[in-house]
């Protein structure tokens, strides 16, 4: 792990040192070392037609990443210099809440309850945790070598932050709000990885806490990841042939949220006790959906960025987020 030395201590940034601005702001997911409850990240409903289900973000921001915390306010990345925008999902407006650096990347994201926000770097194979109260970059860690991998999505789970390497079959846990050793965790049994292709992508924990879902994107699976082995057993599909662009995933009990990002679509499935198959029940699609990423759930809504892969990628590319009911 590498820390920023001109930044303060953790204990100090969490003890008082929040800019009064972004002083509401807070975090989601269930406490460390318990397994998450799939309510918990959205306890108020979103009133119907008094929110706006669209908002705007920065040009050329190339949005990737979409975390929303227990206060409505989602979290996005940005794959141009990884910068986290911040949106009132009450009102749509917004603002930067951290700046980034030039040559960095902010791709899959996660709000933990004590403020801190785990970023996955993409290329530079980084994980990096970002306070939400001072927008203050509290630590990057190292998870590779920075050329040859792309550290993609992160969930929390228990004591340990998640991220998925979309180019090496290797899962790299990083310890939540503490100092401590990161777990790699390479992915066995089923696992196919396949070369010069983006595969694992989004992640999420099994219903029963036990374990982790993550899709291969190309060329579209699910699979089960034993926390404790690595091992990874393919999840039965009825209903789809396959998930193919899967990209962020979304869970709510037993039913699993697939985004399907040049599909421009979600598939809904159910899955059994296990998490050993999934059925489709059916598909969510929009007009507005351009290319959507990741997905976060808030009340009755899920919400997703457009990352419009198929448009130009400049500095005056338009990007915004979208709601679409569950």
């Amino acid at each position: 792990m590498t820390r920023n030395p001109s930044q303060p201590s953790r204990r100090a940034i969490l003890g008082g040192g929040a800019f009064a601005a972004l002083a509401v702001t807070a975090a989601t997911t269930a406490p460390a070392h318990a397994a998450p409850s799939a309510a918990a990240p959205a306890t108020l409903a979103a009133p119907a037609g008094a929110w706006p289900t669209e908002f705007p973000l920065p040009d050329g921001f190339l949005p990737e990443g979409i975390t929303i915390g227990r206060r409505p306010y989602a979290y996005m990345g940005s794959r141009a210099n990884g910068a986290v925008h911040r949106t009132d999902l009450r009102t749509g407006e917004g603002a930067t809440l951290y700046e980034g650096a030039t040559g960095t990347a902010a791709i899959g994201l996660k709000a933990d309850r004590d403020g801190l926000l785990y970023i996955a770097g993409g290329g530079g194979g980084t994980a990096r945790i970002v306070d939400t109260r001072t927008g203050r970059l509290v630590a990057t860690h190292q998870l590779t070598d920075p050329t040859g991998h792309f550290i993609n999505d992160v969930v929390l789970l228990g004591d340990r932050a998640w991220f998925t390497d979309s180019r090496d079959s290797v899962l790299h846990g990083v310890p939540r709000g503490r100092d401590g050793e990161i777990r790699s965790l390479p992915l066995t049994g089923d696992w196919v990885q396949t070369p010069e292709v983006n595969n694992a992508n989004g992640i999420v924990a099994t219903p029963d806490g036990r374990g982790l879902i993550v899709v291969s994107s190309q060329p579209g699976r699910l699979y089960r990841v034993d926390l404790r082995t690595g091992y990874a057993t393919g999840i039965a599909l009825h209903g789809a042939g396959d998930v193919a662009g899967g990209d962020g995933l979304v869970r709510i009990g037993r039913t699993l949220y697939v985004v399907q990002n040049r599909q421009n679509l979600i598939s809904v499935f159910d899955l059994d006790a296990g998490a050993r198959s999934a059925t489709l029940r059916r598909t969510i699609t929009d007009p507005r959906f351009d290319v959507p990423t990741t997905a976060a759930r808030w009340g009755d809504r899920l919400y997703l960025v457009n990352a419009r892969f198929t448009s130009p990628q400049t500095p005056e590319t338009t990007f915004n987020g979208v709601a679409v009911s569950l």
